[in-house]
Parts: C-alpha cells; structure tokens; sequence
C-alpha cells in the first residue's frame, strides 16, 4: 500500500508537471500565434489595398509597338513624370515639372537613372509624327504620357517600356506616410510651400530628416544651384524614399503609403509586374548609378533653354543602351571618363 500511495503521489507530481509546462508552451505559443495571426491579416489587407490602388491608378497608353519584356527577369526602363499641379490638383497638368529616365536591371540588382532638364530643347514628337521643338517640358502638354515618351525616346535613342506619373501630392504624402526621409541639404534657403506661398519653407545647411514639404522645397528650388543641379537632387531624394522604404521600420507604413498614393499616380504597370519588382529588392540591395548631362543654356523668345552637349547625350544613350541589352561595351566608354568622372555617381546601400 505504501508503495502504492508513493506512485500516486509521483503520478499526481508528474501530471502538475505537464499541466504546468503544457500552461508555459501556452502561455508562449498563444502570443506568438496572435503575433502571426495579426501579420497575415496585416499582410492580406496590405495586399488588398495595394492591389486596389494599383488597379485604379492603372492607365493603358495606345502604343504602337506592344511592351515584350518580363520587368521581373529582364532589365526594363521606366519614365517617371512629376506633375506640377498646384492650381488643379489632377494628373492633367499642362506640363511636367521633372522627368527621370531609369532602368532596373533585376539579375545584377543595378538600377541607372538620368535627370532630363525640364527646360531641355528638343524635338517634341506624338503618335510618330514631328510637331516642333521647345523645352521637353511641353510635351505632356501636346499630348501628355504619351507624346512625352516619344519625345524622351526621340531624345536618347532608348525604348521606354513603362511610365509612372505623380503630382506632388503623392510626393508630399509618401514621404510623411514613411515618417521623413534622411537627407543632406547643400545651403541654407528658403523657398514657397506646395500651395505656391513664398519663403514658407526654410531649411538649414547639413544632414537631416525632411518632411514631405521640406523634401518638396529641395526638390523644387532653382535658388541654389540650376535646373540640371535641381534634377540631381530628385534623383537622390528618389533613391532616399527607396532606401526608407525598405528599411525594416517602414514595413508597418506600407499601407499608408500605398494609400499616399491613391489618385495621385497613375502608370501602365500591372500590380503584379510593381510586386515582383519589389520582391527583387528584397532578396538583395540595388547599386544606383546617377548619369547627368553636360550642357549651356541659351535665350530663344525671351525664354531659357537648355541645350544638351550632343557628345554628352550620345555617351548617357550608350551607357543605358548597354544596360538595356542593346549596345556592346565599346570605345566610347573608354572616351567617357571625362563624363565619367564629372557626371556619374555610383553607390549602393
């Protein structure tokens, strides 16, 4: 009996036990599964939403030549158009207010970019035929996304395979939806809000983190250096949201960034082809080389124009031709170190 009475004593020991480890393995697996649960809510309301805004800011050009090309496996080009529409507040703006060319090339995880001046004297050209020549600007107003994509494809010999257009709204509200962007302001100045009051905006000299409108002021002056300087700085404060974005910390902001953007852009990219390419970015980081022109400006009517050295157009055609698969390296990259030099930066993060 007594030995009887030692073995339920130890079974009943035994069973507390299990009961209080089987309540630890719970009280740790239950948070951990609410955790879980909450991330795959999180993440299919993400999903829903950006597929939604995606699908509404979705715009289909009438192209001649039909797009063959897989943006998730092959090097793709896209125009991106920023719309200064301060008065109206839509995407039918006369004119685009800054232009970036860029390729992204997702097997060497390399993305190129150039700044075209807004005011750069061009061939304005829509539905291949040649109107006139004025600023490259004008073109969105002959007949927007697409005579621009003609006109910059006229320009510098490369195809544009997709386009994403954005008014300054989104510009403001993505990033304030990231919480501001790290950058490193050249001189103190001020400069007029996104409502076109004047010196509403005043930013100091160095390193910091900007707000959407202190960001906007950067991108916009003219008072610190010059058109081609101003298209410089865009494209650094385009590869600092990039870098914000993927920074862990940004992951919770996606959907209100993808709400920023709302009717604020509008693109012919499928929600699947902007997926994959972001899935690309996060498998590995992107090394940014940014191309500038070398150029003079000129009166013509009484108006400022930008006139793009042609040796220094035939080099930037040459080196995104090459990124695109449709030059060989040749000589002329051996003669482009000048440009090289004076024109290119290259870093990765």
């Amino acid at each position: 009996m007594k030995k009887h009475s030692n073995t339920s004593r130890s079974a009943s020991y035994t069973n507390k036990r299990k009961k209080r480890r089987n309540t630890i393995i719970l009280s740790i697996m239950i948070p951990i599964m609410i955790i879980i649960l909450g991330i795959a809510v999180y993440a299919a309301k993400l999903y829903a939403t950006a597929q939604k805004t995606i699908d509404d800011s979705y715009h289909e050009l009438d192209r001649t030549k039909e797009v063959e090309v897989d943006p998730i496996k092959e090097t793709t080009s896209i125009l991106i158009m920023g719309i200064d529409d301060t008065e109206d507040r839509n995407l039918g703006s006369s004119r685009t207010d800054s232009l970036i060319y860029l390729t992204i090339d997702p097997n060497n995880h390399e993305v190129n970019m150039v700044s075209i001046p807004r005011d750069t004297y061009t061939p304005i050209m829509y539905q291949g035929q040649y109107y006139n020549e004025d600023k490259i600007n004008a073109a969105y107003s002959k007949g927007e996304e697409q005579a621009t994509i003609e006109t910059v494809e006229e320009l510098l010999d490369v195809p544009v395979h997709y386009y994403v257009t954005f008014n300054f709204d989104a510009f403001l509200k993505i990033i304030d939806a990231l919480g501001g962007i790290e950058m490193d302001v050249p001189i103190t100045f001020s400069e007029q809000n996104s409502d076109g009051e004047m010196n509403q905006i005043t930013l100091e000299e160095g390193y910091q983190t900007l707000n959407g409108e202190e960001a906007l002021a950067l991108a916009r002056t003219r008072k610190i250096d010059n058109d081609v300087k101003r298209g410089e700085r865009q494209q650094l404060l385009i590869e600092a949201i990039v870098k914000k974005a993927l920074s862990v910390g940004s992951i919770t902001k996606y959907t209100d960034v993808i709400e920023a953007v709302g009717s604020n852009m509008r693109t012919d990219l499928t929600f699947n082809e902007m997926l994959g390419i972001a899935q690309t970015g996060l498998e590995g980081s992107y090394a940014f080389n940014s191309y500038t022109f070398e150029w003079t400006d000129f009166m013509l009517n009484g108006a400022s124009m930008v006139e793009l050295y042609p040796d220094s157009v035939d080099f930037v055609s040459h080196r995104f031709r090459v990124a695109l698969g449709l030059d060989s390296i040749d000589e002329r990259d051996a003669e482009g170190y000048e440009f090289e030099t004076n024109g290119i930066t290259n870093y990765a993060y």
